[in-house]
């Protein structure tokens, strides 16, 4: 009869536990697999894990040579040892389940010795790390393939902190900027940049927190030489834990090249708008002309002092109108270097609306401002945002062969948004046309180049903008222009 032992040192405690029965509740309450064999390494005790992680029943295994389960060279070394006297703790190895799969396991020998310090069995202890090392393999092939994207792509990839502090650079820096990437670790993502870009780039992240999604937009980067290349950049967030944003990444790729395209694109569709308006240009002009050279012979023939004030005020009135729509007509046909600055939006509407004047009045066509009464300031490029209404407001113009009225609707939306909307009665466009909107020379006008809006929705995207263009047959057209202000 098995001997029996006080509970946890009570010893005038009544109740008494049978150590079979400890060792049972031992080996069925750990979460780990134990396997104890005799001396010639055959299984005489397993637990309920053990059988779990090897998919063997307790039966299949007793009296079973443990060669037979575990065939690996270090096994079986380690057995050999163990019954030395030596002591092996949280060996990984791997083991073959029942079902001819791989387990990769854990896995400790210890001796086991009778009263007598003799070793008279081998315990092991098995733990399933399958899982967790699938993990770490997969992560370390997850690492691998981004180092191997990072340092071989020709994109600019980094990384940086919310306080604009770069904590990775990719080695494509060192080709289009000429900074090695240590160099760039530590510093501010504003010093790569022009002065003038900072505040579109605190834009493009107000944007980005109010929105959360990835954001594009071109800046101007500095280059070791100072010099600057031009390049298109798309910026994630990064979230922690708290669903946070802790980090951004860009990925910057150098479109020096493509606006150079641009910019020739540009050039061609001015140069169209132009050629389009200098009949009206010049009917308008031929206007004061006709006055001023009325009002010169009167003041060549008359004496009388207030009648030659009265004349050269009004000469120098139409002198000045004449001045003033040459110099609008000019500050759109002279290519000027592209900088993004503090504009004011209705300063440009308006300039825009005394260009395209003479236009409307040759197709008998009412433009209607319907401007906000606080004024609204933009971060960009004056003379682009005026080829870009100057587009939208020609095509209405144009819309309209019998006459007609254009609505310019001006309105502040969430978040630090304008909407522009340009409406006209025109004729509207045919659902199957809409899709090829803005693709490059295709238009539906005899005389136009189909640059138009392609030019257009390209200046908008540079703006950090959108545009939205709805058309009803027979019932006109709206375009929708979203820009941020400041």
């Amino acid at each position: 009869m098995a001997k029996s032992f006080p509970i946890f040192g009570e010893p005038n405690y009544s109740d008494t536990i049978n150590p079979d029965d400890l060792i049972d509740l031992f080996l069925n309450s750990t979460a780990d697999g134990i396997c104890i064999l005799n001396m010639e390494n055959r299984f005489i005790r397993v637990n309920d894990m053990y059988t779990k992680i090897l998919g063997y029943t307790e039966t299949e295994l007793a009296g079973r040579s443990f060669e037979e389960i575990d065939q690996s060279d270090l096994a079986i070394e380690v057995i050999k040892a163990v019954k030395q006297g030596e002591f092996f703790h949280d060996l990984v190895t791997q083991c073959l389940h029942k079902d001819g799969s791989l387990l990769d396991i854990a896995v400790s020998f210890s001796p086991l010795r009778n009263s007598v310090r003799e070793i008279i069995a081998i315990i092991g202890i098995y733990r399933d790390i399958t899982k967790h090392l699938t993990i770490e393999r997969e992560l370390k092939r997850t690492r691998e393939l981004y180092r191997l994207i990072t340092e071989n792509t020709t994109d600019m990839i980094k990384l940086y902190t919310n306080d604009k502090k770069i904590i990775y650079a990719s080695p494509s820096h060192e080709k289009w900027l000429g900074f090695p990437t240590n160099e760039l670790i530590g510093k501010d993502v504003y010093s790569l940049i022009l002065p003038e870009d900072k505040e579109c780039l605190d834009q493009v992240y107000e944007k980005l927190m109010r929105t959360g999604e990835p954001q594009l937009f071109q800046v101007k980067m500095r280059t070791s030489d100072n010099s600057y290349i031009d390049t298109e950049i798309t910026i994630s967030p990064i979230y922690n834990e708290e669903n946070e944003i802790e980090s951004y990444v860009t990925v910057a790729r150098d479109i020096t090249d493509r606006i150079k395209n641009d910019d020739a694109l540009r050039n061609l569709d001015r140069l169209s708008i132009i050629g389009q308006l200098a009949a009206g240009v010049a009917h308008e002009i031929r206007n004061p002309l006709t006055s001023l050279k009325g009002f010169s012979k009167l003041l060549k023939s008359t004496i009388d002092k207030q009648k030659q004030d009265d004349y050269l005020s009004i000469i120098m009135n139409e002198l000045d109108r004449i001045d003033m729509i040459v110099n609008e007509f000019m500050s759109l046909a002279k290519p000027q270097a592209i900088q993004f600055k503090r504009e004011s939006l209705s300063a440009i509407l308006d300039s825009t609306v005394n260009i395209l004047h003479p236009q409307a009045l040759l197709h008998n066509v009412q433009i209607i401002n319907h401007f906000i009464t606080d004024d609204i300031d933009l971060l960009g490029n004056r003379n682009q945002l005026k080829q870009v209404f100057v587009n939208f407001l020609k095509n209405a113009i144009e819309a309209m062969p019998s006459g007609g009225q254009v609505h310019i609707d001006v309105q502040k939306a969430e978040g630090s948004q304008v909407l522009i909307r340009i409406t006209d009665e025109g004729t509207g466009i045919d659902n199957h046309l809409m899709d090829y909107l803005g693709t490059p020379f295709y238009t539906t006008k005899d005389k136009g180049i189909g640059l138009g809006l392609t030019v257009s929705n390209k200046i908008i995207q540079e703006h950090n903008g959108t545009m939205k263009i709805e058309s009803e047959l027979g019932r006109g057209t709206t375009i929708t222009v979203e820009l941020g202000y400041v």
